[in-house]
């Protein structure tokens, strides 16, 4: 059976069709982001894909460092079940995500919105 997690990123797959995906399922190195994206403009980057139920989003100490020591082309894609809503934040702000969740102001909200951001990087 699939996890929230697991799903939101099938779904997040399905609706940026302009990315080539490659999940990643790395027990060696922790903290790694759980996806690897390709853009047409040849940009790499990675996504971290969590799902939370309140606005406190759950970040491994792992998972920070590696944001912390990858602040650039590193994201975090959040979707907050019951709202639906979905929340994309640089690498960079991995701390203050931790500290404040959802209240801190993201880089851009909605799926499709999201998409479209990630689609474009490298242009």
């Amino acid at each position: 059976m699939k996890g929230p997690e697991s799903k939101f990123y099938q779904k997040f797959k399905r609706a940026s069709k302009k990315i080539l995906w490659h999940r990643i399922e790395n027990l060696a190195i922790p903290g790694m982001p759980d996806a690897l994206g390709y853009t047409e403009n040849f940009f790499y980057f990675t996504v971290e894909f969590k799902v939370t139920r309140g606005n406190k989003v759950k970040l491994s100490p792992h998972q920070i460092a590696y944001h912390v020591a990858h602040p650039h082309n590193s994201f975090i894609c959040i979707e907050a079940l019951g709202s639906g809503a979905v929340k994309l934040y640089e690498g960079s702000v991995v701390r203050e995500l931790a500290a404040c969740g959802l209240k801190l102001a993201p880089l851009c909200s909605g799926l499709e919105a999201c998409s479209l951001y990630l689609e474009k990087l490298g242009a």
